[in-house]
């Protein structure tokens, strides 16, 4: 993986650059798509490509392991050839799925013991292991195996968890180191830099993951419900600490706001399920600010579903249809209302790559946020 930097802004951190992988380039800032057991839901791979214009999207090791296992995606050759996607990926290493589990799962030194949440039988996620398994799910970029720690956190937990995080990461990347890719491409691991809200466990783990001069970093265990202004104040620590030269990945983030805040604070990547959860609850986010679809106000509003959006949705269909659907249950909206919102946050990172290169990112951040928090 090779990762350039084009522009960085001259009043705030936020740069515009390109990553190159073995599927493709990306061109960052960059939203993914979250395509968990393979599949962005209710979104085909031709879709994603042609009209929602995703150039990476995200999969998840714990339920692809799961489901369908990794045999089927080995035998298929790879994640890409098995669910059509043929463009970059990421996998999560499955640590904050298996956190979720709560009272399911135990984690010690030597990894994660958990029960499926699908037939309650019981597994174990190892560094190495997991590093097994990503190298079968064959995605361009994998994760180290992490512990997400939930909000609030006692500090002597975060501290504890980090020390393990951290054992966890020199393990991960002997067996990365001593283990060839599957397929006819390279991987690159990325580490997780964890530690809670606490300033000094965030700085310590940024300096432990900078020894493994890896290609790319990400900052994990944020957006689980602390304040926003928390969120905003570690990524800006993180992002002075880890390399300059290196694309850092924001997991889990956010809203329209938060990713564009975070931009600004030298974040490239992002991922998250909220354009497409949220669509499927009837929420559509525009560059004028967010729309409840169920809303008697678009009875008989006979617009375009949004003139400024550019998806083919977007001019094909009308609010009052789309409400109509909605308050009909009819599957229809869940895919328009997904295939609009993915469409959105991709173009708001295009915008966002625009106006940094432009030179005036921080000017027009300051004005789209208002904007974005507007309810129509």
């Amino acid at each position: 993986m090779n990762f350039e930097i084009n522009y960085i802004s001259q009043d705030c951190k936020a740069r515009a650059g390109k990553i190159n992988t073995a599927h493709g380039e990306i061109l960052t800032p960059i939203f993914m798509p979250v395509g968990t057991v393979g599949s962005v839901k209710g979104v085909g791979a031709d879709i994603l490509t042609n009209d929602i214009k995703a150039q990476i999207i995200l999969g998840n090791t714990y339920h692809l392991y799961l489901r369908p296992g990794t045999d089927i995606i080995r035998k298929a050759g790879g994640i890409q050839k098995f669910n059509s996607w043929n463009k970059p990926m990421l996998t999560d290493s499955g640590g904050f799925q298996v956190y979720s589990l709560g009272k399911i799962r135990k984690i010690s030194e030597e990894g994660c013991l958990f029960r499926s949440h699908i037939d309650g039988s019981l597994h174990n996620f190892t560094p190495e292991n997991v590093m097994d398994i990503q190298r079968l799910i064959g995605a361009d970029i994998i994760m180290a195996l992490d512990e997400c720690t939930p909000y609030p956190c006692e500090y002597s937990y975060a501290k504890k968890s980090l020390d393990i995080t951290s054992l966890w990461l020199k393990r991960c990347f002997e067996r990365f180191s001593s283990t060839e890719p599957i397929y006819d491409y390279p991987q690159s691991l990325f580490p997780i830099v964890q530690g809670s809200v606490y300033t000094d466990l965030r700085k310590k783990a940024c300096e432990n993951v900078i020894q493994y001069n890896a290609e790319g970093y990400a900052i994990g265990g944020l957006s689980v419900g602390e304040p926003t202004e928390k969120m905003y104040e570690i990524a800006d620590i993180c992002t002075d600490i880890l390399p300059k030269d290196r694309p850092r990945y924001l997991m889990g983030v956010g809203t329209p706001q938060n990713l564009l805040e975070c931009i600004a604070l030298g974040i490239d990547m992002f991922d998250c399920v909220m354009p497409t959860r949220n669509g499927r609850n009837a929420m559509l986010f525009t560059m004028e600010g967010t729309m409840n679809m169920r809303n008697k106000k678009w009875a008989e509003d006979f617009s375009s579903l949004d003139p400024n959006g550019t998806s083919k949705v977007d001019s094909l269909y009308t609010k009052a249809y789309l409400r109509h659907l909605f308050v009909s249950s009819e599957l229809l909206a869940l895919e328009i209302a997904s295939i609009h919102n993915l469409a959105f946050y991709l173009e708001l990172m295009r915008m966002a790559r625009e106006h940094i290169l432009q030179g005036d990112f921080l000017e027009w951040k300051n004005k789209m946020v208002v904007k974005l928090a507007t309810r129509l």
